[in-house]
């Protein structure tokens, strides 16, 4: 489960350089379409845990964070069908934030704003424009650095919910496997999940304490998330040209 990352040509918005550009809206997914999970916020786990897997993994850093799981095999996203739809009636942050993305550059104290000049709908054409006539943010603009910031905050939340769990020893390895009725088997590995034995030997003090914080509430959430992974199955099974297997697969 590594596939997190598709922006092929992020560089660092310009007000100069991008002065004409605008953003085609577009009804496909397709960018999205060899990410087999996504990172995912805490404040969308009541929308996704409806239908997707939620799952931890821990990279290369050492840093645990949550994904979305979208397929179970390398490069390939279920959740998108041939012809550049979602599969889903929730969309996570990551996917709905593209073009645009926070991103540490080289010789940046902070993060800075990103657009991939890869996606089709960057034109100097027709779509939304970035800047007015005055070199100023336009309101589509601006919405899009509002909900880049309102992911921020939320991967900071995120990220400290991620630590407690970790430093409470309350992560365990799993491993999906897939036995598909043809005869194909898949498996997945490097994934972790809440424990629940471990969760119920917790001290009272530090239930009650991720019960008030709402971090009790997240962990339901994920558990109850894990019955969604047939759903994976199913429409692995539905693939009648099997994919070749990657690393982690």
């Amino acid at each position: 489960m590594s596939d997190l990352v598709y922006y092929e040509k992020p560089v660092m918005l310009d007000r100069e350089k991008h002065r004409r550009r605008r953003i085609r809206p577009g009804a496909s997914f397709a960018f999205a379409r060899k990410s087999n999970s996504l990172y995912l916020a805490g404040a969308e786990f009541a929308e996704a845990c409806k239908e997707y897997a939620i799952v931890f993994t821990r990279g290369a850093s050492g840093r645990v964070i949550p994904v979305v799981m979208l397929g179970l095999r390398a490069r390939e996203n279920l959740c998108v069908d041939d012809a550049g739809g979602w599969r889903g009636r929730y969309i996570p942050a990551f996917v709905r934030r593209y073009p645009f993305v926070l991103a540490e550059l080289p010789g940046q104290a902070s993060l800075a704003v990103c657009i991939d000049e890869s996606y089709p709908g960057v034109n100097d054409v027709d779509g939304e424009p970035l800047f007015d006539a005055g070199g100023q943010d336009t309101p589509f603009l601006r919405n899009a650095l509002d909900f880049l910031a309102a992911c921020q905050r939320e991967s900071l939340r995120t990220e400290a919910f991620c630590q407690r769990l970790d430093q409470a020893g309350l992560l365990t390895e799993m491993n999906a496997r897939a036995d598909l009725v043809d005869g194909r088997t898949f498996s997945v590995h490097g994934l972790l999940v809440v424990d629940e034995k471990r969760l119920m030997a917790l001290p009272d003090a530090t239930v009650q304490a991720m019960f008030r914080s709402g971090e009790l509430h997240l962990v339901s959430m994920h558990l109850l998330s894990l019955s969604n992974m047939q759903q994976l199955v199913d429409r692995l099974a539905q693939r009648k040209v099997p994919a070749a297997p990657g690393p982690g697969s």
